[in-house]
C-alpha cells in the first residue's frame, strides 16, 4: 500500500491510496479533482474509487468533477450523510476491496457530521494499516461537534478509533497539528510527549512538510480528546467522567484563541 497526500485548498488534505501490485487507486476526499487526477497520472495508477469521509463541501465538493474526469468511478459515502455525487452508500462495518491486497473497512464515526465515515485500510502482511479520519480525528485534536454529542465523539474517538491497532497510521482531513498541540499543552502542560511532538511539528511546517501521518499510539499519548479516560486528566479539568471531560475540553478549545 502506497499513500500520497495531496494538499488542497488552504489546509485540506486529499489522499491517493494505491495497491502497488495492480496500480489501482482510491482517492480520499478529492476536493480539487484536477489535482488528484494529475497525481494519479504522475504515479501511473488507475482511479477506481472515491472514499468520502463526510458531506462538507471541502471534502465532498470535488466528487461530481471526479465523475466527469474519470467516467465510471465509484463514489462512496456514509448512508446518513447525503454525500454529493455518491453512487454507493456505506453503513458501519461495510467492506470494500481495492486491487489485489487492499481491504477497506467503513467505520461510522459520527459527531462532526451524523454520517461521518472513517476508512480503515489494511494491505499485505507486515504492512502497517492506515485510517483516514476526515474531520473526526485530527492529529492532537478532533472535529467540532456540528451534528452530534460528546457521547458520540467519545464513542467515535476513544472506542471505535482508539481500539484500532496502535501502529495504525492516521491520515486526517486538515493540517491543524501545530495549533492542536499548542492547545494540548494548555490541557496537559507537563506532558513531555506533547512538547516533543510540537517541536517536531514546528520543524516540519517550517520546512514546508506535512505533519501527517500520526499513529493511533501517538494520539493516545498526545491527543487530549483521546486521553479523557485518564483519571488525572479528568481531575485536572474538574470533571467526573470521560464524556464530561471530552465535552469540557471541546468547550475550552472552541474558546481558545492561541
Amino acid at each position: 500500500m502506497k499513500i500520497f497526500e495531496i494538499p488542497c485548498l488552504e489546509d485540506n488534505y486529499s489522499y491517493l491510496v494505491i495497491d502497488e501490485s495492480t496500480k489501482e487507486a482510491a482517492a480520499v476526499d478529492p476536493v480539487e479533482a484536477e489535482k488528484v487526477v494529475e497525481a494519479a497520472n504522475q504515479h501511473g495508477v488507475v482511479l477506481k474509487l472515491v472514499l468520502t469521509t463526510h458531506h462538507h463541501w471541502d471534502h465532498a465538493g470535488g466528487n461530481d468533477k471526479m465523475k466527469q474526469l474519470v467516467p465510471g468511478i465509484e463514489v462512496y459515502g456514509g448512508s446518513l450523510d447525503n454525500v454529493r455525487g455518491c453512487t454507493h452508500q456505506l453503513q458501519n462495518g461495510d467492506t470494500l476491496s481495492l486491487g489485489s491486497h487492499l481491504k477497506i473497512l467503513a467505520l461510522h464515526t459520527p459527531c462532526h457530521t451524523k454520517g461521518h465515515i472513517s476508512y480503515y485500510i489494511t494491505g499485505k502482511d507486515g504492512e502497517d494499516p492506515a485510517v483516514f479520519t476526515g474531520d473526526t480525528l485530527f492529529i492532537a485534536g478532533c472535529g467540532k461537534f456540528f451534528e452530534g454529542t460528546a457521547e458520540q465523539m467519545y464513542q467515535s474517538l476513544c472506542v471505535t478509533l482508539g481500539s484500532l491497532p496502535k501502529p495504525t497510521r492516521v491520515f486526517c482531513g486538515h493540517e491543524y497539528t501545530v495549533k492542536n498541540l499548542q492547545f494540548a499543552l494548555t490541557v496537559e502542560p507537563k506532558n513531555a510527549r506533547i512538547q516533543q511532538k510540537l517541536t517536531w511539528a514546528n520543524g516540519q511546517r517550517q520546512a514546508g512538510l506535512p505533519t501527517i501521518p500520526s499513529t493511533i499510539e501517538e494520539e493516545m499519548e498526545t491527543n487530549p480528546f483521546m486521553r479523557v479516560d485518564l483519571p488525572e486528566l479528568q481531575g485536572s479539568i474538574g470533571c467526573q467522567s470521560p464524556v464530561e471531560t471530552l465535552q469540557e475540553i471541546r468547550r475550552m478549545k472552541d474558546n481558545w484563541r492561541g
